[in-house]
């Protein structure tokens, strides 16, 4: 390749690749790069078997050696941007904001702005952390997950905050909305792990990892589904859409965690949502540098709200 790059991943492909779409066949054997890379590296001529440069349209060749050239990571740096918060507080020491869904928090490859940072480094002079692209960032939501969050103004209150949140001395609870009927109240205390086959996502149903444990309450039943509360004492990555989906219960609109969906009216309200059906409802915390107790809850947004009636009115049809 023309621009200096990692070292190419080399394959040798088996006989029974032999006629299938070559950027499904190196997914299954590079599970380190993501399909979407790999078909973005194949349109950019980055791939080559047998020696000769990969298209769209190569078919796998049994066993032919492929080599893939990973594109160089993208240039990232948070700059301020005049994008628009909802704040619930605010002092010297930290902002509590409700996050809208689809808002990506920190820049990274794919998103390289537009982020909750680009929008806090407009809003106020954030520290705290060692990453430039994470300035303050002391928990995260999911791009597509709305809800409270806390950020820490100083270096100070980052890293008493970031001690707070390792020691599970917060209180967070979230609600959902997810497929089928899960018992009036759980407790999920399990191992949480990298999935074997998916690097994208997370299980908890292995005999190693991080613990994980999150109490269920359901509190309304819908139609083919139910709305939870989740409480969380750790927080793990996906933690809440892997523990209910790996106990059969994924939250609806979640394309990652959860399969196909047979409900004709469920998988209706699932695709207008389009997105899952996950709001950080509440957080409650001692701030950092005084010791006030602060709390802050938020309802649902509009979307979910919407999503919610209707289960609500199909369930009495």
């Amino acid at each position: 390749m023309s621009d200096a790059a990692a070292a190419p991943t080399v394959v040798t492909l088996s006989e029974d690749d032999a006629g299938k779409r070559l950027d499904r066949v190196l997914a299954r054997h590079c599970p380190e790069h993501s399909r979407s890379a790999l078909q973005r590296w194949i349109e950019q001529g980055r791939v080559e078997q047998a020696g000769e440069v990969a298209s769209r349209k190569t078919k796998a060749i049994g066993g032919a050696e492929v080599l893939v050239h990973p594109a160089p990571p993208e240039a990232l740096n948070a700059e301020p941007q005049a994008i628009p918060l909802d704040l619930l507080f605010e002092d010297e020491h930290l902002i509590v904001l409700d996050k809208a869904a689809r808002m990506v928090v920190h820049p990274a490859p794919g998103h390289p702005d537009g982020t909750l940072v680009n929008a806090l480094l407009h809003h106020a002079r954030v520290e705290g952390g060692a990453d430039p692209l994470r300035p303050g960032i002391v928990h995260r939501l999911d791009k597509d997950t709305s809800g409270v969050m806390l950020v820490a103004k100083t270096p100070q209150a980052h890293e008493r905050l970031v001690e707070m949140f390792q020691a599970h001395r917060l209180e967070r609870a979230y609600l959902a909305i997810v497929r089928g009927r899960p018992p009036q109240a759980i407790r999920y205390d399990t191992f949480h792990a990298r999935h074997p086959s998916n690097r994208k996502k997370f299980s908890s149903t292995g005999s190693r990892g991080k613990r994980a444990v999150t109490d269920l309450e359901s509190l309304e039943f819908l139609h083919g589904s139910t709305l939870v509360r989740c409480r969380l004492e750790t927080g793990r990555t996906h933690q809440i859409r892997v523990h209910l989906a790996d106990h059969g219960h994924p939250v609806i609109g979640d394309t990652l965690y959860g399969k196909s969906i047979g409900d004709p009216e469920l998988r209706r309200v699932s695709a207008e949502l389009g997105r899952q059906a996950l709001h950080a409802a509440v957080l409650a915390f001692d701030h950092p540098i005084s010791g006030e107790p602060l709390r802050f809850e938020t309802e649902p947004p509009e979307d979910f709200r919407t999503a919610l009636d209707a289960l609500r009115g199909a369930s009495t049809r």
